[in-house]
C-alpha cells in the first residue's frame, strides 16, 4: 500500500473527474490521501472530503502563498475550526514560509503562529519550506512541538536533513525526485534511513519527470517510489512498506 502525503484533491483542477483520479490512484496500490488545506476558504471543501472517505486526511492551514487572501480573521478561524473538528484533522497545514515571496516578515508571524496553535492542539505540521532550510528549523525548534511533522517537497542538504530528523520531523519526497538533473537531492535520498522520509505528490502541481505541462495526480507517486526504490537499492514494495508506516506513524492515521 502505498500513500499520497500530500496531494490538494480539493482543488478546482479535479472538480470534473475527482472520482475517476482517485480510482486510478487506488489501481496503482495509492490507499490513502493527505489533503492539505491552503486557505480558510478551502477548510470546507477539505473536510467534506474527510467525510466523503475513510481513506481522506485532511488538514488544515494558512499557506504563505496566498498570504493577501488570509484576512485579519483568518488565524482565528483556523483556530475555531482546530477546535471545532478535531476528530478529522491529522495536521496543521499547509503552513511554512517561501523565500520566493515578498513580505518575509508577515510569513513568518504567520508561519509562528500556526506553530504555537500545532503546539496548542498537539498535532503535527505540514510545513512549505522553500529556500528557508536552516531557518525554517530553528523556528520549528524553538516552538518545541509536541509533536514533529512532514517537511513537505524537501529539497536541502545531507545537513539540512539530519536536522529536521533530529526534530523529529519527515522529509516529503514528490516530482522532484524523479529528475536526473537533481543530483544533490538524489544523494540525500540515497543516504536517508528508511523512517526518515514519506511519499507525495503536491497534486495537482509539481509534476513529474517525463509528465511536465501535464496536471499531476496521486496515481503517480508510485512512480515517485520507484524512483526512490531504485536510488536506494530497494523495491517498491520496500519503499511502500516503510513510507506508510512512517505517515501512520507521523500522522497517527488508521489505515
Amino acid at each position: 500500500m502505498l500513500i499520497d502525503s500530500h496531494c490538494h484533491l480539493d482543488f478546482a483542477d479535479f472538480t470534473p473527474d475527482r472520482e475517476a483520479v482517485i480510482a486510478r490512484a487506488e489501481q496503482e496500490d495509492v490507499s490513502a490521501f493527505v489533503v492539505p488545506a491552503t486557505t480558510v476558504a478551502s477548510f470546507p471543501a477539505v473536510l467534506a472530503l474527510v467525510d466523503s472517505s475513510a481513506r481522506i486526511f485532511g488538514a488544515l492551514g494558512l499557506h504563505p502563498y496566498f498570504l493577501s487572501e488570509h484576512g485579519d480573521d483568518a488565524l482565528a478561524a483556523l483556530h475555531q475550526a482546530l477546535d471545532q473538528h478535531a476528530g478529522q484533522v491529522v495536521a496543521l497545514g499547509e503552513c511554512g514560509f517561501d523565500a520566493r515571496l515578498a513580505d518575509h516578515d508577515a510569513q513568518w508571524q504567520l508561519f509562528e503562529v500556526q506553530l504555537s496553535m500545532a503546539r496548542e492542539f498537539s498535532l503535527p505540521v505540514i510545513v512549505h519550506c522553500v529556500r528557508a532550510n536552516d531557518e525554517v528549523a530553528k523556528r520549528l525548534k524553538q516552538a518545541r512541538l509536541t509533536r514533529g511533522g512532514i517537511i513537505h517537497a524537501f529539497a536541502g542538504s545531507q545537513v539540512q536533513a539530519e536536522r529536521f530528523l533530529e526534530l523529529g520531523f519527515v522529509l516529503g519526497l514528490g516530482g522532484s525526485v524523479t529528475y536526473p538533473r537533481a543530483n544533490k537531492l538524489r544523494g540525500v535520498v540515497a543516504s536517508l534511513p528508511d523512517d526518515g522520509f514519506v511519499l507525495e505528490t503536491d497534486s495537482p502541481d509539481m509534476p513529474l519527470c517525463g509528465f511536465q505541462g501535464q496536471r499531476n495526480e496521486p496515481s503517480r507517486v508510485a512512480k515517485v517510489a520507484d524512483v526512490v526504490a531504485e536510488l536506494r537499492s530497494s523495491s517498491r514494495h520496500d519503499i511502500a512498506l516503510s513510507t506508510t508506516t512512517n505517515v501512520q506513524r507521523i500522522l497517527q492515521l488508521n489505515v
